[in-house]
């Protein structure tokens, strides 16, 4: 994060292949620690913007490397804004059965979109369902 603006931006297009998005995954965290950020913020926004990610490439893209997941990402100091688009069918969030309902537990499906939902402050789906928005509004400010 340039300590001058103090914003931090990417608009990149990964290939739907396992790891591809690591990179980007370790410059926000990089972008994240040199804004000050706390450890708690930052691991929730590890966990949520990985969830979305390989979501993209698992379940949109369906590993097909001939797709691929754009992710453009803003990075501002008490804001982080990313979405995520894939080149899949796209889903309905509110098909995927709740994952902390007792009669799901057994069920692998949901757990993503419920963490993204915990750590961000707002995760909102295109109507086509292969586009996720998410948003972290920072909780407090770390003396410099």
């Amino acid at each position: 994060m340039s300590k001058d603006t103090g914003c931090w931006s990417v608009d990149l297009t990964i290939p739907s292949v396992r790891g591809a998005g690591k990179d980007f995954i370790s410059d926000l965290l990089s972008a994240l620690h040199g804004g000050g950020w706390s450890e708690h913020e930052i691991f929730g926004i590890h966990l949520a913007v990985e969830e979305a990610v390989v979501n993209a490439i698992k379940h949109g893209n369906r590993h097909d490397d001939t797709k691929q997941v754009r992710i453009r990402c803003q990075l501002d100091v008490d804001r982080l804004w990313i979405e995520v688009i894939d080149e899949g069918p796209g889903f309905n969030p509110d098909d995927v059965p709740d994952c902390t309902c007792d009669d799901n537990l057994d069920i692998p499906n949901g757990r993503g979109i419920m963490l993204m939902r915990s750590f961000m402050s707002r995760v909102e789906y295109s109507p086509t369902g292969n586009c996720v928005t998410l948003e972290k509004r920072r909780n407090q400010r770390q003396p410099a």
